[in-house]
């Protein structure tokens, strides 16, 4: 392409009313498994027919709260209810690996929260599984199935802002110590890198391709995991992506990918629903499209629109995550563990 950027295009997201509506098992109890549920239930045909718990009576809690119909007391039950058709891995991501194998082992797609698992070994290990199974697997990445993230594809695609040389991004949260997060807990495989940091190597490899060359330094917080990390990864080519994440304060949260001849910026909590800006290669405003989402976890409905169009159409992946890009990702991922000294128990049998 030739001349000056000036326009975005409009995002393609599907109708939710145009799937398949398929009978989800929520594996788990937690924060996520509640928005997850919401969203579907709000914004979708998506049946949410049972949830699976450690135990019965935290299961029976959340369908009560939920408005799910069947409460399963154990994980094996809900991956075995032959009504179940697609389950939702939202444990622990210490144990995304074991529950999304399990699922996979009892003939049920899966659709498991980001992570995958806790390297790249394990995330290949699970969708080879689906793979030799013939069954769906996906990462629940839900940035990339969102509308914002359609109209950033679209820009790559179409070559809209030249060579893309540089990816920038960050994701900080405050978590104070003491408050009881598992981010901040060992034994839960907690630390900045697998929750806010799986986000921007996902960014980065997305936009630029798997990483050749990683740098990274790193702080740990006082309960011993990853408490903040700066990397500089280096992409084929010579391209560059520069991510920093941190759970001891919140940071503006924003994403930019820059090319020759233009630039997107992602203001204000990139990986969620929110606006796009086109800005041209002296840093001027050109467009913004306006995300009339609600900029927050509303927008996990759009995964699970996409999991229902696939297994529709008797797939096994989807073109928007699929395996060798959460790999990729995740490789980037345990090379910045590494060079901090990031650690987790399960990875060492402990």
């Amino acid at each position: 392409m030739t001349g000056v950027p000036t326009a975005l295009p409009a995002p393609r997201p599907r109708d939710p009313a145009s799937v398949p509506a398929l009978r989800w098992g929520v594996l788990g109890t937690g924060w996520i498994a509640q928005r997850f549920t919401a969203a579907l239930q709000r914004s979708t045909r998506q049946v949410v027919h049972a949830v699976g718990s450690r135990g019965e009576a935290s299961a029976r809690r959340f369908a009560a709260a939920a408005g799910v119909p069947v409460a399963h007391g154990s994980y094996e039950a809900l991956v075995a209810d032959p009504a179940v058709d697609v389950v939702y891995v939202a444990t622990p991501h210490h144990t995304h690996r074991e529950h999304a194998l399990l699922a996979v082992a009892a003939g049920k797609h899966v659709l498991v929260e980001k992570p995958l698992g806790l390297t790249a070994a394990q995330a290949r290990e699970v969708s080879d599984a689906a793979a030799a199974r013939g069954v769906f697997c996906a990462e629940a990445m839900w940035t990339l199935f969102l509308p914002r993230f359609d109209v950033v594809r679209q820009v790559l695609a179409d070559g809209l802002l030249g060579d893309v040389r540089t990816v920038l991004a960050d994701h900080g949260e405050r978590f104070a110590p003491g408050g009881g997060h598992r981010i901040l807990d060992p034994a839960l495989a907690g630390g900045t890198l697998l929750d806010l940091g799986s986000y921007l190597t996902t960014l980065a490899t997305w936009a630029l391709g798997p990483a050749e060359v990683v740098h990274a330094s790193g702080e740990d917080a006082p309960s011993g995991v990853n408490g903040q990390a700066s990397a500089l990864l280096a992409h084929a080519g010579g391209r560059q992506s520069v991510l920093h994440t941190t759970l001891f304060s919140t940071t503006p949260c924003t994403a930019v990918l820059a090319g020759t001849r233009g630039s997107l910026v992602l203001p204000t909590r990139w990986f969620t629903p929110g606006d796009v800006e086109l800005r041209g290669s002296d840093g001027a405003l050109l467009d913004r499209w306006r995300d009339p989402e609600p900029h927050d976890h509303g927008g996990l409905h759009h995964q699970a629109t996409e999991v229902a169009a696939r297994v529709g159409e008797g797939a096994t992946t989807t073109p928007l995550r699929p395996a060798d890009d959460v790999v990729a990702g995740l490789a980037a991922l345990d090379a910045v563990a590494d060079r901090v000294g990031a650690r987790y128990p399960e990875l060492a049998g402990g």
